[in-house]
């Protein structure tokens, strides 16, 4: 098992990768001191596969566990399906002590996050990703919440798990679309804080299904992912200021999702989108050498990742979008732009007319 250690001024806590890992999650839960009662947050499909080894785990190390099902999709992330939770916690009469387990992907575990944030001011909340992009970003931070119809995850709170729990295995189950999806958060942290994790990603033939990886790149792109987003967790807990660079290709990417009615491209195929945007903005600006923009966008293709905009898309509505984007401060937008592979600037310095002729040749291409 490799231990990565996430220290923030709300929660110290463990990120556990272990293959298998999911029937050890009562044991390590157990380590924590929590009360017994557990609800288990989970979507149909992925509570078939693993919900019921969960549920022995938790139940043989003593936990009164039980289970809260809710619909799979982005489109679900809402007060509504939130509202479920609220309703099984109720039922189970869940106390301060008790802990909310998600089981799932970044949508299941931001939104069983909310709640377990929400619900008596704060109850404990473990993680069990279930998707490489969960795994790798959106189990880790404490960031929480659902999407409001005018943007991605405007209603949230900051509530850190206890526990993080990684089972490799269960991405042997993982839909393509769904692995190429968190590959792109992957290569986002090669571009933004580890270069050497790029190079390794060069290397390989082909990224766009996990057989042709490897065991150990996998390894390797689940333990560099996760300590890199640790470390910048734990000095900017809050998104103060470093936090943000984890933002890389959200900023286009949020507006793009949200336009779309997160039916057309996934949430990683929308950060691939603008992560190639923001690479071509800060060429345009000078920030950034074409080569390097060049080696981004070929590692995106190489993972099976949208380059340009999806048909039909309003460029002037992305950029309104933009102003809605949860970075905007004092009425700026700030952009994450790369300087070199391996490092970001964050700017409020971007006019909307780079924005604009970088969207409309993304648009023009793929015409």
């Amino acid at each position: 098992m490799h231990v990565i250690d996430v220290n923030t001024p709300q929660q110290a806590y463990k990120i556990a990768i272990a293959a298998p890992g999911l029937d050890r999650l009562g044991e390590l839960m157990s380590e924590l001191n929590l009360g017994k009662k557990v609800l288990l947050v989970s979507n149909p499909a992925i509570f078939k596969q693993y919900g019921e080894r969960a549920i022995a785990s938790l139940q043989a190390a003593g936990f009164d566990a039980t289970s809260c099902i809710l619909p799979a999709g982005e489109q679900y992330k809402t007060l509504t399906s939130v509202q479920k939770i609220y309703n099984a916690a109720l039922e189970k009469r869940l106390e301060r002590s008790s802990t909310l387990v998600a089981l799932g992907g970044g949508v299941i575990g931001d939104m069983t996050g909310f709640a377990a944030a929400t619900w008596l001011r704060g109850v404990n909340f473990v993680q069990v990703p279930t998707s490489l992009l969960a795994m790798v970003d959106a189990a880790i931070g404490g960031k929480t919440g659902v999407n409001h119809p005018q943007g991605k995850n405007l209603i949230g709170a900051f509530h850190q798990p206890r526990l993080v729990l990684i089972d490799p295995q269960v991405l042997q189950t993982l839909p393509a679309r769904e692995f190429r999806a968190g590959m792109a958060e992957v290569i986002k942290y090669g571009v933004i804080w580890d270069a050497e994790l790029f190079v390794q990603m060069e290397q390989s033939k082909r990224l766009d299904q996990m057989r042709y990886l490897g065991a150990d790149l996998l390894q390797n792109i689940l333990n560099r992912s996760c300590q890199a987003k640790a470390d910048v967790v734990s000095k900017d807990e809050k998104e103060a200021g470093l936090r943000a660079i984890l933002n890389y290709g959200h900023t286009i990417g949020h507006a793009v999702e949200s336009l779309t009615g997160y039916r057309v491209v996934n949430h990683g195929e929308a950060v691939a989108i603008g992560m190639v945007a923001a690479a071509q903005i800060a060429v345009a600006l000078g920030m950034l050498s074409s080569e390097d923009a060049i080696r981004q966008d070929a590692l995106i293709q190489k993972a099976g990742l949208p380059t340009q905009l999806p048909t039909g898309i309003d460029i002037e509505a992305i950029i309104d979008a933009l102003q809605t984007d949860k970075k905007v401060k004092d009425g700026k937008v700030r952009f994450i732009l790369p300087t070199q592979i391996g490092a970001v600037e964050i700017t409020d310095k971007v006019t909307a007319d780079p924005v604009r002729q970088v969207l409309q040749h993304m648009r023009s291409v793929g015409k």
